[in-house]
Order: C-alpha cells, then structure tokens, then sequence
C-alpha cells in the first residue's frame, strides 16, 4: 500500500498532507526517515511513525450492496481474467470481499463488506438467511414440477431443503418465477431448476432477508443504511 494511502486511512491527514508530511521529513518507516515519496509499506510487517508516534489502522467497517451485472466473477482475483465485481467499487480505500458468491451468469443484489463477523453470519447454513431471485426459466412448471421444488431435491450429493417458489409470468415458452430458498450451494438455484426440468435463461437476486435491490442500476453501487445493517446484524 502506498505510504500517503496508509497514513490517510489510519487518520493522520489526507494524503496531499501525508505527502508534505513526508517532503518535510517527518515520517519513518522502520526507524529510517523517509527520503522519497510514492514508496509502499506493508501493513503487517512495517513500522510506520509519524512526527515519533507509532501509527496503525483502524478499521472502519464498511457495508456495500452492489448490482451484480452478469459476465463478472464475484472472486477477489480470478485465473481466468474475467472482470470482477470488485473492479467497480472504485472509491473504497477499504479491503472489501463479497459475502457469499454469485455465479458469473447471475446477476443482482451482493454485499460487500469488511466485517468478517457479519460474513460468517450471513454465510453460515445454521442461520438460514433467505435469499430471493427472480428466474426467467424455459417452459412453465407445472404445480406437481413446483411441489417436488419446494419440497427438496436431489442434486449432486445432497437434497436441497424446502424452498419457496412462485410464478409470477408465463408466457408462450417460458416463464418467470420467484424463487426463495436459505442455503447457498454451487449454482443451487441452476441446479434445482434444470432437475425439473425448466434450465434458468437468466437469474438475478433481488433480495438477502429484507434487503432489496429495488432501482439500483446494474454494475451501481451504495452504502447500506444504518437501519439495513442493524438488522442483518440481528439476524
């Protein structure tokens, strides 16, 4: 990390500040005064002092909802070089991951976060948080279709627990659906859709538990509410 950027988010001054503070060789990293600007220290292992004083980071939680638009992987670093959802949060100096995972055709409502507390929370199967999508799928699921859906189905190794699901549209050779279930296994929704035969055209979440995407543009972002942490928080 840059030192100015390091100075900045442990809250000794801006880095224009930061910058002079160092021009006017008041900062040291590992007991040597710094001669030049632009250098990069190491958060974990560097000694960074200001004006003879140890600074370190605090961190400052920070809680993102962003649109996933589809064609981006929601990993922090992918083999392939696909785009990630991370390279559109643009002015965040924080480390941010997403919580839980989208895959790369599904689009939709995904948190952001730097609270690991919250990321175990909202990721753990004994919590239960539901998920819902909106599905446009192939063909129009008929009520026996819907019931084997909602009461569990075999997918690879596992049978999926009770899900909730609804049509909302149908048309000539397809349908729109939304669809609400708790656990969050590998393309689960995919899965569980093509085992009764109606395969996703295209996929996207709209709410975790009562949070909602609602007009948030796709590849758009903002910063959750107070009240909307308070009650993933509770959850």
């Amino acid at each position: 990390m840059r030192l100015n950027k390091y100075m900045a988010l442990c809250g000794v001054a801006s880095r224009r500040k930061s910058d002079e503070l160092i021009k006017n060789k008041k900062v040291k990293v590992n007991e040597k005064i710094v001669q030049e600007l632009g250098i990069d220290v190491d958060e974990n292992q560097d000694k960074v002092e200001v004006n003879g004083k140890i600074i370190k980071l605090e961190q400052k939680n920070v809680y993102i909802l962003i649109n996933k638009p589809e064609g981006y992987v929601t990993t922090v670093k992918d083999q392939f070089k696909r785009k990630a959802v991370l390279d559109l949060v643009k002015d965040i100096d924080e480390r941010i991951y997403p919580i839980g995972r989208l895959d790369y055709e599904t689009s939709g409502l995904l948190i952001l976060t730097n609270d690991g507390d919250l990321t175990y929370k909202l990721t753990h199967p004994k919590h239960e948080v539901v998920k819902t999508y909106l599905a446009r799928l192939k063909f129009v699921p008929d009520k026996i279709k819907i019931k084997q859906f909602e009461t569990g189905l075999k997918i690879d190794e596992y049978v999926s627990a009770p899900a909730e699901f609804r049509v909302i549209k149908k048309e000539e050779k397809q349908s729109i659906c939304e669809i609400k279930i708790h656990e969050g296994k590998n393309r689960q929704v995919r899965k569980m859709c093509k085992a009764i035969g109606h395969p996703v055209l295209s996929l996207r979440r709209i709410a975790i538990g009562d949070i909602k995407l609602e007009n948030l543009k796709v590849g758009k972002y903002r910063n959750l509410t107070q009240k909307e942490i308070n009650y993933l928080k509770s959850l």
